[in-house]
């Protein structure tokens, strides 16, 4: 008899021992569910290494686990749109990069798809010609006609080979800034370690960006002056180099040194004022394509200075705090600005990769 009793107390302690510890697993998912569902946090409520702009008030997402960081760029919270206007321009130069990699031929058939009426015949670029102004149609052209053919080389009339890998050096370095960009709006949130690394990598990106941008037009400007050419692309490179080595300290990447991070940058790319002055006195003689492309280059200056101003100022939620915390914010136009920027120095490679291709061999 006691034998039973003591047998049905075991059991009667085994069953209450697997129902607390199903009833502790079910809390505690109770628990991270509840504690999800109150996911987007006010400025005041972020740990201090994520207060960054104490005029965006809400929506911020705070140390979440890495599969809902992922799923949150499908969500709607304070960096949303930071994520997708650097994802949308990742794409553009995907595209450009793609089209720059097909035929010729395939890609007149493909653009003259978006700029003629259908039913309509004829070359494209006589079509062009009689429908968009002289700019455009000069770009599309410019465009076109340096599409390289299955081979990465183009040979001109005279035997002068001009190498497409500047101008693809460019369009990579233009989507690793962008995915880099993305990419430190999108994980950054999760933690103090993630944090600090993806905005290192976000600051690297910019500074490849900056420095791959100045390989295509002085390689092609300077395609006749070789020690020029190394001079001003191991300056840019050093130079880019030191700026990345100065941001990767911790102590940078908070939001009291934004207008020092905004400061190199834009020091970065004005440095280019230098080289871009040159060029024009090598060819302002004898190339109209040269003026072009300089004034593509400081429609890019100001978009650029235009996107830093907004980046520091961080107008215009600075008026109205809260007000911007979804759309509008500062650093969103900045981004757009520069995505439109980078396009504007597309725009002046083209040019400049025509005027070296219309030009006579190198002597020597």
């Amino acid at each position: 008899m006691k034998q039973r009793t003591r047998t049905t107390g075991n059991a009667d302690a085994s069953a209450h021992g697997v129902e607390s510890v199903h009833s502790d697993r079910n809390n505690k998912r109770a628990t991270k569910k509840m504690k999800f569902q109150q996911k987007l946090l006010k400025f005041e409520s972020l740990p201090d290494y994520m207060q960054d702009n104490e005029f965006i008030r809400d929506h911020y997402r705070c140390e979440w686990p890495l599969k809902y960081v992922v799923l949150s760029v499908f969500s709607v919270h304070n960096e949303t749109l930071n994520i997708w206007t650097h994802l949308v321009g990742f794409a553009i130069f995907l595209c450009l990069t793609a089209v720059s990699l097909t035929e010729k031929a395939t890609v007149e058939n493909l653009v003259g798809r978006f700029f003629s009426r259908p039913g309509t015949d004829g070359p494209l670029m006589m079509k062009m010609n009689k429908k968009t102004n002289g700019s455009d149609a000069f770009f599309l052209e410019s465009y076109l006609r340096h599409i390289p053919k299955p081979s990465i080389l183009h040979v001109n009339g005279d035997s002068d080979v001009i190498p497409k890998w500047p101008w693809f050096v460019f369009l990579g370095g233009a989507m690793c800034c962008m995915v880099c960009s993305s990419l430190a709006h999108l994980f950054a949130c999760h933690s103090r370690r993630f944090y600090l690394f993806f905005w290192r990598l976000d600051y690297a990106g910019i500074s490849l960006m900056i420095i791959c941008s100045f390989f295509a037009p002085i390689y092609y400007a300077f395609s006749c002056h070789p020690y020029w050419r190394l001079f001003y692309l191991a300056s840019i490179t050093g130079f880019g180099s030191l700026a990345v080595v100065t941001l990767f300290a911790p102590a940078l990447s908070s939001g009291r040194f934004r207008s020092f991070r905004a400061n190199i940058f834009l020091a970065m790319g004005f440095s280019g004022v230098i080289p871009a002055a040159h060029a024009v006195i090598l060819y302002w003689h004898n190339s109209p394509h040269i003026l072009v492309a300089l004034g593509y280059e400081i429609v890019m200056g100001f978009l650029y200075a235009a996107g830093a101003g907004f980046y520091t100022s961080r107008i215009p939620e600075r008026w109205r705090p809260g007000a911007f915390d979804i759309v509008g914010q500062s650093h969103q136009i900045f981004h757009v600005l520069v995505v439109v920027a980078a396009l504007a120095h597309s725009a002046a490679t083209l040019v400049i990769m025509d005027l070296r291709g219309g030009l006579p061999a190198c002597d020597g």
